[in-house]
C-alpha cells in the first residue's frame, strides 16, 4: 500500500535585508556589556592616546572607564551639581568638563582635584574642548555666550555673543588653534575666528542644533537638531551639501569612523544609523533599548560606546579572529554531531542483508484530515486564525491540492455567515492566485446574496477583483500577441527547396507549356 504523500508546501523566497560589506562589519561585535550609571548619560569621549580609556559624563561625576573594564580605573566627583562633557586633551593628560552650577573645571587624569576652575559664565556650561594647541580652552553656555580661556594663566581671553538662546554644541578645529564652530538653540551654527571679534560664517540648520562634527580635513561640517543631519561644504562658505532624514525623533549626537568614510547618528527614537559618507545612504542600523543621549566610536572602530536616557551605558567590543575560531571549533567539537552523522557514509556490501527501520510519518492536522477525506475539515484547519495570518502560503496549497483533487467544491460548500465571511476575507487577499476557488465561491453562493450584509459586501469586492483580474489577463494575451508578431517579422525567411517542382506553376520540370491556351470557337 502507497503510503500518503503529504501536501506539498510551496517555498516563497523572503524579503530580508541585503548581506553587503557593511552588515558584516557592523555586525562583527560582542554582545554589549551595560553598565548602570548614577543618571543620564550625556557625554562620552575616547582618549586619543593608548590604552584609549572613554570618559563618560553622568550626573555629578565623571567616570573614566578601560578599554575591557565593568569599572572605572579613575572618577572625577568635585561637581556640585551636574557634569556636562567631558572632555580629553589630544596628549590624553588632561580633562576639562563643565557644570551646571556655570563654573568649568580642569583636571589633571592623574589626580583627582581639579587644576583649574574658570569662573566667568552665569548660567550651565554644556560645551568644552580644547584648542589644538593644548594651552586654551572652548567653552559654551546657557547664557548665550561662548568663550576662550588661557590654560596656564586661568583667565578670559574672548567672549562672543552672537546666539540667542542656549549654546548645546561646539568643536574646536583639530588644525587651526584660532577656529571653532558652535551650535545653539536659536537653530543656528556659528564659525568663529578668534583674530576677528566676530562670526565668520553663519548656517541656519532650521531646528535646534543638538550636535555638532568636523571631518578630518574639515572642509565638512555635520550639524543635528530635530529630526535632520545636514552636511556644510565649509570651502564654499557654508554651502549646504545634503540633508537628512532618517530617524523619527530628535538627533542628539554624531561620530565618525575610523577611516572617516561611515557617519553614525543616534537619536531618541533608540536608533543608530550609519550612513556611507560618498552617498549619505543609511547601510546599517543598530537598535536600544531607550533613546540615546551620547555615542562614541573607539579607534579602529574597536568598540561603540552609547549613553541612555535609562541610565544605562551599552559597550560593544568588536569580535577578534581568535573568538570567531574557538566559537566554530565549540560547534564541531559538539558530541552530538558525531552522533547524528555516525554510519551516514556507510555502503552496504553485496553479502549484507539490509534491515530497513520502519520511519514514522508525522502529518500536520490538515494531511491527517485529508487522509481521511475529510475535505471540508482540512480546509477549516488551513483556515484557523494562527495560520492564516502567519502562514498563509498553508492555506493556499491546501486550497490548491483540494482543486487537485477535484474535491474543492465540496469542502467551500455548506458554511454558515462565520465560516463563509472567513473564507471570503482569505480569498479577497489572494483571488489572483486562487481564481478557480474564487469562481466557484461565486457560483455556489450566489443564490445567498441579500441575506448578510457583510457577505454581500465581501461578494461584490471579491467580484470587482476577479473581472480586474480578468481584464489584466485579456491585456497580456494581447501584449503576448503583439510581441509574437514582432518576434515573427525579425525572424530571417529561410527558403526551403523542393525536388523536382517549379516555383512557377508547381509543375514538374519539362512540363511547363510554351503555348498559349487557344480558344475553341463555337
Amino acid at each position: 500500500m502507497a503510503s500518503f504523500k503529504p501536501t506539498k508546501i510551496q517555498v516563497y523566497p523572503k524579503l530580508g535585508e541585503k548581506v553587503t560589506q557593511d552588515t558584516l562589519y557592523w555586525k562583527n561585535y560582542k554582545a554589549p556589556v551595560q553598565i548602570k550609571e548614577f543618571g543620564a548619560i550625556t557625554s562620552i569621549d575616547f582618549s586619543p592616546v593608548a590604552p584609549h580609556n572613554f570618559a563618560v559624563t553622568a550626573f555629578t561625576r565623571i567616570h573614566v572607564y578601560g578599554p575591557f573594564s565593568q569599572e572605572p580605573v579613575k572618577t572625577f566627583t568635585r561637581f556640585k551639581d551636574t557634569a556636562y562633557c567631558g572632555r580629553f586633551r589630544s596628549d590624553g593628560q588632561l580633562l576639562v568638563a563643565g557644570c551646571e552650577d556655570s563654573v568649568v573645571r580642569l583636571f589633571d587624569v592623574s589626580g583627582k582635584v581639579a587644576l583649574r576652575m574658570f569662573k566667568g559664565h552665569t548660567k550651565a556650561v554644556h560645551v568644552t574642548d580644547f584648542t589644538s594647541d593644548r594651552y586654551q580652552i572652548l567653552t559654551g553656555s546657557d547664557d548665550y555666550t561662548c568663550r576662550l580661556w588661557d590654560i596656564p594663566n586661568a583667565t578670559e581671553l574672548n567672549t562672543y555673543q552672537e546666539h540667542t538662546d542656549y549654546i548645546r554644541c561646539g568643536v574646536a578645529s583639530k588644525l587651526n588653534r584660532d577656529l571653532f564652530v558652535t551650535g545653539s538653540y536659536d537653530h543656528t551654527v556659528k564659525l568663529f575666528d578668534a583674530r576677528v571679534e566676530k562670526s565668520v560664517m553663519t548656517m541656519d540648520h532650521g531646528q535646534p542644533v543638538e550636535s555638532l562634527l568636523l571631518y578630518p580635513s574639515e572642509g565638512l561640517l555635520v550639524s543635528a537638531g530635530g529630526r535632520y543631519v545636514k552636511v556644510w561644504d565649509l570651502l564654499k562658505g557654508g554651502q549646504p551639501l545634503v540633508s537628512l532624514k532618517n530617524h523619527h525623533k530628535t538627533v542628539t549626537c554624531l561620530s565618525l569612523s575610523s577611516n572617516g568614510q561611515r557617519l553614525l547618528s543616534a537619536s531618541l527614537d533608540r536608533h543608530v544609523k550609519v550612513y556611507n559618507t560618498t552617498n549619505y545612504k543609511v547601510v546599517h542600523n543598530f537598535d536600544y533599548a531607550a533613546s540615546i543621549l551620547s555615542l562614541a566610536l573607539a579607534p579602529d572602530d574597536e568598540s561603540i560606546v552609547v549613553g541612555m536616557t535609562n541610565n544605562i551605558l551599552s559597550i560593544k567590543h568588536r569580535k577578534s579572529p581568535e573568538d570567531s575560531k574557538e566559537t566554530s571549533g565549540q560547534q564541531r567539537r559538539r558530541p552530538t554531531y558525531r552522533v547524528f552523522v555516525k554510519g551516514k557514509n556507510y555502503v552496504p556490501k553485496q553479502d549484507d542483508y539490509l534491515v530497513s527501520k520502519p520511519v514514522k510519518q508525522h502529518l500536520a492536522k490538515y494531511d491527517k484530515q485529508l487522509k481521511k477525506f475529510n475535505v471540508s475539515k482540512a480546509l477549516d484547519t488551513a483556515l484557523e486564525t494562527w495560520i492564516r495570518l502567519r502562514k498563509p502560503e498553508i492555506t493556499v496549497a491546501v486550497i490548491k491540492e483540494l482543486d487537485r483533487r477535484g474535491t474543492l467544491k465540496n469542502a467551500l460548500a455548506g458554511r454558515d455567515e462565520q465560516g463563509l465571511s472567513q473564507l471570503l476575507n482569505f480569498l479577497i487577499g489572494f483571488s489572483p492566485v486562487l481564481v478557480t476557488a474564487t469562481e466557484m465561491i461565486l457560483d455556489i453562493y450566489q443564490s445567498v446574496i441579500g441575506q448578510s450584509p457583510v457577505v454581500d459586501r465581501q461578494l461584490l469586492r471579491l467580484q470587482e477583483l476577479l473581472e480586474r483580474e480578468i481584464d489584466y489577463q485579456q491585456e497580456l494575451l494581447e501584449v503576448l500577441g503583439m510581441l509574437d508578431t514582432m518576434f515573427a517579422s525579425t525572424l530571417p525567411r529561410k527558403e526551403v527547396p523542393c525536388s523536382g517542382v517549379s516555383r512557377s506553376n508547381g509543375l514538374n520540370k519539362g512540363e511547363a507549356s510554351t503555348s498559349k491556351p487557344q480558344l475553341q470557337a463555337t
